[in-house]
């Protein structure tokens, strides 16, 4: 988990690169995966991979007081999780080969791995678009990304779940950015038409937009599935894209809006599904979040060292679904309080050069703000949709 403090884990929605600015590539970088081979996968159960690193917390507390919540796979879980990476390769070429590099292996023990204390994951590699490619598209050099080869790649992924593992299982479907929208695509085109869907938990698609019609909660993107509204729902979606509450997405930002008439960008928030400003579940890395930000300064006035990868730190973040100038993004709030020993100031801006890109918002925590809400909500669900009774949703 050292590796994530040399990390940017931003990915540009690579579905808003025109056309025009790219060109077929002449040779994919790798052959087509086979996913009957367990190597073309960075997670899959019953291994010691990425989605078994160390994922122990330290819980903070408002008066400063400390303890460590040790992390427990489940012995026996339930359900499935497939688990799609952002851009995060570093590989020279357009789209990635697929051999997981320790940017993959991080961002997945990022992301997914704690998932492990209530679901099975499964988290293939792809042929991403890289951050190669990104950077010579966003500096006006030529760019040969492929943009359907991700596509079929977690398609192929997901066919070969179905025929090797699912046996009929619920899945949650799980993706940041690049793999959100990567999902989304395979959700439309074989999912939702499918009778697959009805074996579709939810779909957590974040960090990326989902287009929904204007008060509603299904017809945009999805045909079948709808937004998620309450705990106990399933067949349905997750999707928020998130920003400082008081740093709202300025007009050139490409994250809370959707270009089709009558359509917004979907916002449903893990931790009060029905609306209205709650208390999240955050769980942060220790370190910050990654190269693309600024690093995390001491967590307690007392300058403790933190030894566990990741820090809870009880209250101190809220968020609500807001609507505001155009965008529809999930607003983030710091409860700073001067007589908590806590830090007040939490990273996950993206910076470039020590500048704060405002339009990209919270990207590079999306997922960390809501971790603890995502995790216990894909349970709550999962026992909805297998018909058990479930405890109300630890808040």
């Amino acid at each position: 988990m050292k590796l994530l403090a040399g990390l940017a884990l931003l990915a540009i929605p690579l579905w808003t690169v025109p056309v025009a600015a790219q060109t077929a590539p002449t040779a994919s970088p790798a052959a087509a995966p086979d996913y009957a081979q367990d190597s073309a996968w960075l997670c899959r159960p019953g291994r010691t991979d990425a989605c078994s690193a160390n994922q122990d917390v330290t819980v903070i507390q408002a008066n400063g007081k400390r303890r460590i919540e040790k992390f427990k796979a489940a012995p026996a879980p339930q359900f499935d999780c497939f688990y799609v990476y952002p851009t995060v390769s570093n590989d020279p070429t357009p789209n990635s080969d697929m051999t997981a590099g320790p940017e993959e292996l991080a961002v997945a023990a990022s992301q997914a791995a704690r998932f492990a204390s209530k679901c099975r994951v499964f988290a293939p590699l792809y042929r991403q678009v890289t951050l190669t490619a990104l950077r010579a598209f966003i500096t006006g050099q030529p760019v040969a990304m492929d943009r359907a080869m991700p596509i079929a790649d977690i398609t192929a992924a997901w066919n070969d779940y179905l025929a090797r593992d699912n046996k009929g299982r619920g899945v949650v479907l799980i993706g940041h950015s690049q793999g959100s929208l990567v999902l989304k695509e395979v959700i439309a085109k074989s999912i939702e038409p499918d009778a697959v869907r009805r074996n579709i938990i939810s779909a957590m698609l974040l960090g990326a937009n989902v287009a929904v019609p204007a008060g509603k909660d299904v017809g945009g993107d999805f045909k079948r599935l709808p937004l998620c509204r309450k705990d106990d729902q399933f067949n349905c979606v997750i999707s928020y894209v998130s920003f400082r509450a008081d740093s709202p997405p300025p007009a050139n930002s490409r994250f809370g809006k959707v270009p089709e008439p009558g359509m917004v960008a979907a916002c449903t928030n893990p931790a009060a599904l029905a609306g209205g400003k709650a208390v999240t579940d955050a769980i942060l890395g220790a370190k910050g979040a990654g190269a693309g930000s600024a690093p995390m300064g001491p967590w307690t006035s007392d300058n403790l060292p933190v030894t566990t990868p990741f820090v809870k730190v009880p209250d101190l973040i809220s968020a609500e679904c807001v609507s505001k100038d155009g965008f529809d993004y999930l607003a983030v709030t710091v409860n700073g309080n001067p007589a908590d020993p806590r830090t007040d100031t939490i990273v996950g801006d993206v910076s470039l050069g020590g500048v704060i890109l405002k339009d990209w918002g919270l990207h590079l925590i999306d997922m960390p703000v809501e971790m603890g809400n995502l995790v216990e909500l894909a349970d709550h669900q999962a026992a909805a949709w297998r018909g058990t009774p479930h405890k109300a949703r630890r808040r």
